[in-house]
């Protein structure tokens, strides 16, 4: 059986490690980006079945990257759950417009995590 690849975005190297020790013996092959414009690029690329996606970034943010996603062919069936330290109403409003299927606030909870990712791709 194929392994399930996961895209994981943020600028910070630091998370980047986190959520790849949360995810390590998932099962899943795990691909890196730092910031909006990098995560179209590489979901282009590698067709993840899953993005986990930063918010604040540099170049292109969160949002953005989320709604250039949505509008290309390749990549607009990608589940993307939007991580961020931006818990409040209007993010999370803003993050489901711009195309999100889920959003978690970090720091990221474990079993949180991997229930919402088993959720959208098994």
């Amino acid at each position: 059986m194929e392994k399930k690849k996961i895209l994981l975005v943020d600028d910070s190297n630091t998370v980047l490690m986190m959520e790849r020790m949360l995810l390590n013996g998932s099962g899943f092959e795990l691909f890196t980006a730092m910031n909006g414009e990098e995560a179209i690029s590489v979901a282009l690329a590698k067709q993840p079945d899953l993005i986990l996606m930063d918010v604040v970034m540099p170049k292109m943010n969160g949002f953005e990257a989320c709604q250039q996603l949505r509008q290309l062919e390749k990549t607009r069936e990608i589940p993307i759950i939007l991580v961020t330290t931006r818990g409040e109403y209007e993010n999370v409003e803003q993050g489901y417009a711009s195309g999100c299927d889920d959003y978690v606030t970090k720091p990221i909870s474990n079993i949180e995590l991997t229930s919402k990712i088993r959720n959208l791709i098994g």
